[in-house]
């Protein structure tokens, strides 16, 4: 009976319980490290989540402006080269 609860027991958990302990600790502190760089605080989980999505949310508008600023850059140069070459090319 012994060995069959212990058969039982290794397949529901996918493995020997030590091993699966040991892959589960692990997997935890990689998870933990990666929530820690996004910001994530396990304290205060909802308050970081929402840290987390606002600091997303106002990163996606930085892009948007940063794109916008380099778009006005370029096109003083293009949007008159290309109008030129346009009309010179329409003359003949």
């Amino acid at each position: 009976m012994q060995q069959r609860s212990s058969g039982s027991l290794e397949r529901f958990l996918g493995g020997s319980p030590g091993a699966v302990a040991v892959r589960l600790v692990l997997l935890s502190v990689l998870v933990g490290v990666i929530m820690s760089a996004i910001g994530l605080d396990p304290w205060n989980i909802i308050q970081s989540v929402e840290r987390l999505l606002r600091s997303i949310w106002d990163m996606g508008f930085d892009a948007v402006v940063w794109l916008w600023r380099y778009f006005l850059l370029g096109a003083v140069l293009v949007i008159p080269i290309w109008l030129v070459l346009r009309l010179a090319k329409g003359g003949r």
